[in-house]
């Protein structure tokens, strides 16, 4: 089956404390909210420590067109994705030598928080010596799933080309899109929780042969689920002056109902029970959600801890953020024949899952 051979996460270079963007946001929202004071607990309830961002503080105390966030997002993505390849093909942890650019056969390019056409892959391109055959994926607006589902289409592709090897590159730039001017409480929540992030994962086909380090995770399935009528969960409202965020109340009661079924089920398919899953490698969508994935799945605290780590020290950075979690177990040491379980949820409402097993 496919494997994930190396996995790289790249953070942004201003280093946030959570108290910092808590003073900020409480004096641009101060007059706009007679509870300002208890809406401002967000800040300290979320557990996120610091956040990782690409623009310093000062940067938020004045107001910027969507043209001027959008440029900012297509010279800094591509830049940072440059990085984030670049340590992928190297990684020291995980290969026993380096990977070339020259030989990833495709890009699987995932992103929700700018616009650009040529899509950020090609504009990487341009930085780095890949084949002009490489062919190119560019996968959009599916927001906090996107690096699960990216996985998921890495999966698919080598499944039919098993002689291939290719790049999930995943980069987000949620401090762009924040809005000084909206007033809702989805704003309020989106400035507490959302940061900035990149990664990228090598993926190979069944008949790359290669040679790693350490135990590393195939692909064994993989599954996607769609709510019908659920825009309103999660998502962007397109306005003149950029991307507002839309961020439902009720996603952890929604993932109590819906996402246990979901898993229970993709199990049973691969003839599973939730009690063999040894690294639950889950996108921490917030506090919350990891609390929401706990009470659905019947997992202890100690199962969700290193997502609940990546959101202390990194905030949710969308996309990226399922990839930096799954990093953190492939540097752990994994035994041969361990089961993983990747999921993670964004917009659609929608929801993605994969089983992994280390061999």
């Amino acid at each position: 089956m496919p494997k994930i051979l190396s996995v790289s996460s790249y953070k942004p270079p201003y280093t946030i404390r959570q108290e910092e963007t808590a003073r900020l946001t409480k004096e641009l929202f101060k007059d706009s909210f007679t509870e300002i004071e208890r809406l401002m607990r967000v800040f300290q309830n979320g557990e996120i420590h610091t956040r990782h961002f690409c623009v310093p503080m000062e940067w938020f105390e004045k107001p910027h067109s969507f043209e001027e966030r959008n440029e900012l997002y297509i010279d800094l993505a591509t830049r940072y994705g440059v990085e984030a390849i670049n340590a992928c093909l190297q990684n020291q942890l995980f290969l026993t030598e380096e990977a070339g650019c020259s030989d990833i056969d495709a890009i699987f390019f995932v992103s929700s928080s700018g616009i650009s056409t040529p899509s950020i892959d090609a504009r990487i391109m341009n930085h780095l010596p890949f084949s002009d055959r490489t062919k190119r994926i560019p996968i959009w607006g599916l927001g906090c799933a996107g690096g699960a589902s990216g996985v998921s289409r890495a999966f698919d592709y080598c499944l039919g080309h098993p002689d291939s090897k290719v790049l999930v590159v995943c980069v987000e730039l949620c401090s762009l899109t924040f809005q000084r001017d909206d007033r809702s409480k989805s704003n309020l929540i989106g400035a507490s929780l959302f940061a900035d992030g990149v990664a990228c994962a090598l993926i190979c086909g069944d008949e790359v042969k290669t040679t790693t380090k350490k135990p590393m995770p195939s692909i064994l399935s993989t599954a996607s689920k769609w709510m019908p009528d659920s825009e309103d969960v999660m998502g962007w409202d397109v306005k003149n002056n950029g991307l507002h965020v839309v961020f439902s109340k009720d996603i952890p009661t929604i993932i109590r109902g819906w996402l246990g079924p979901f898993v229970h089920e993709f199990l049973a398919q691969n003839q599973l029970q939730s009690d063999e899953i040894t690294h639950f490698v889950a996108h921490p969508g917030g506090k919350k959600v990891l609390d929401a994935y706990e009470k659905a799945l019947g997992y202890s605290r100690d199962q969700t801890n290193n997502s609940r780590e990546v959101l202390i020290n990194n905030g949710n950075m969308s996309s990226p953020t399922v990839l930096y979690v799954l990093e953190e177990f492939m540097k752990q040491p994994c035994k041969k024949g361990d089961y993983g379980l990747m999921t993670a949820l964004g917009p659609g409402f929608s929801g993605e899952l994969l089983l992994l097993k280390w061999d």
